[in-house]
């Protein structure tokens, strides 16, 4: 399976250099340096830059790990609690497509 390159669209690279800039102000409030960071999370000083700059490219787990390290882990638990999109199509019963069967 070749790799595939992922093209963001500018809201979404907008958010995710918040989302890693509030990482890092979280960072600095806690005055956790990169290192200590780094240490209690098991990632590169890399890995967390590129946490704290809002890259794509790095994987959720990191973000999750460092998001445990400064106390903030829950909230993940607030992304799409409240769909509301979802709860609309849901509530116009909207005809949801099975998944044919497999071809062997």
């Amino acid at each position: 399976m070749a790799n595939r390159t992922i093209t963001l669209t500018p809201k979404v690279e907008k958010i995710l250099m918040e989302l890693g800039g509030n990482i890092k102000l979280a960072r600095l409030r806690r005055k956790l340096t990169t290192e200590q960071v780094c240490d209690r999370a098991n990632i590169s000083r890399t890995t967390l830059w590129q946490v704290e700059k809002g890259m794509y490219n790095v994987n959720i787990g990191a973000y999750a790990q460092v998001l445990f390290i400064l106390g903030l882990e829950k909230d993940l638990l607030q992304v799409a609690t409240d769909d509301e999109l979802g709860r609309r199509l849901q509530d116009a019963d909207l005809e949801i497509k099975k998944r044919g069967l497999r071809k062997r």
